[in-house]
């Protein structure tokens, strides 16, 4: 069944959750403006509210933040990062980080500055709640389930190369994305209430050189539900000014059903027109298509 949905939004744009939020003010001329071709997308015109001085205090001390950033995720999560992108937000900068180790995902800490004066807050620097740890779940999936989401990840790419649709850019997720496990074709959304990977995580963090074999052991399989795994593909179409394609939508919908060599989760199969918003990185819109599709408990 196809939806066009209005308030399920796929937010990879995280605005509200960086302290910031996107100035909803422009004139319906203006609109045009506000959208890029996802295949140009990098991240150019990211914003976050009230950040444009915050941008520049950022740039000024980028050596700073960045070695402050990095030396927390050594610190919490023995976790090396590599630094993509920094945007101010209203009380100071946002900085999209990817993790280096063999567990990979995408994610955000916050450096606040202090109020009134340029001073910057280093070393007092933040993750959104649950946030990191919530990427660590998604890539230890990836990692002890790697024959399946390989075989998902060819799959897609054989629907963009035989489809006129396509799909994000690695320099967006980069720069922008910061939301766990990514891919150009999709996203994870792993919950913290998920029994079935928590042993795998509490192993991991307890010893970052746990093999991959111990991993794959400590993964409680029947405790799994497909609700507490989300994998979100989102795809464009290749040209400007064409709607979303319901063919496409039920053909990979179809193709998750019958394949017994995907990942298990529940899917939500997206298809947008060309536009990525530039000043929040959203692509699904009032009319971009969808349909859900469970793949085993």
């Amino acid at each position: 069944m196809v939806r066009q949905n209005k308030s399920i939004k796929y937010v990879m744009g995280i605005s509200l959750l960086l302290g910031g939020c996107m100035n909803d003010s422009s004139t319906p001329k203006e609109v045009k403006d506000q959208y890029a071709r996802v295949q140009d997308y990098t991240g150019e015109g990211y914003r976050l509210m009230n950040g444009e001085k915050n941008d520049k205090i950022a740039e000024g001390n980028r050596e700073e933040v960045e070695k402050a950033v990095k030396a927390f995720f050594m610190k919490n999560y023995e976790t090396g990062v590599k630094i993509h992108n920094l945007v101010g937000n209203k009380e100071g900068v946002t900085v999209f980080v990817e993790a280096t180790g063999p567990v990979h995902f995408y994610t955000y800490a916050i450096v606040p500055f202090h109020q009134g004066t340029e001073d910057r807050a280093i070393g007092d620097v933040q993750t959104q709640e649950g946030e990191v740890e919530r990427g660590i779940r998604e890539g230890l999936y990836r990692l002890i389930f790697e024959e399946e989401f390989k075989n998902l990840d060819s799959y897609l790419e054989s629907v963009v190369s035989e489809e006129k649709v396509v799909g994000r850019t690695v320099e967006s997720l980069q720069n922008v994305g910061g939301s766990g496990y990514m891919t150009p074709f999709y996203f994870m959304s792993s919950l913290n209430s998920d029994e079935a990977i928590k042993p795998v995580y509490e192993l991991y963090m307890k010893d970052h050189q746990t093999s991959i074999e111990t991993l794959k052991q400590a993964y409680n399989g029947p405790a799994f539900k497909a609700d507490n795994l989300r994998i979100n593909i989102m795809l464009f179409m290749e040209e400007e000014g064409v709607q979303p394609s319901e063919e496409v939508m039920e053909r990979i919908a179809t193709d998750i059903k019958e394949r017994s060599d995907f990942p298990k989760g529940t899917y939500r199969v997206a298809v947008n027109d060309n536009g990525v918003h530039k000043e929040s990185f959203e692509g699904f819109k009032d009319n971009s298509i969808e349909q859900e599709v469970i793949r085993g408990e």
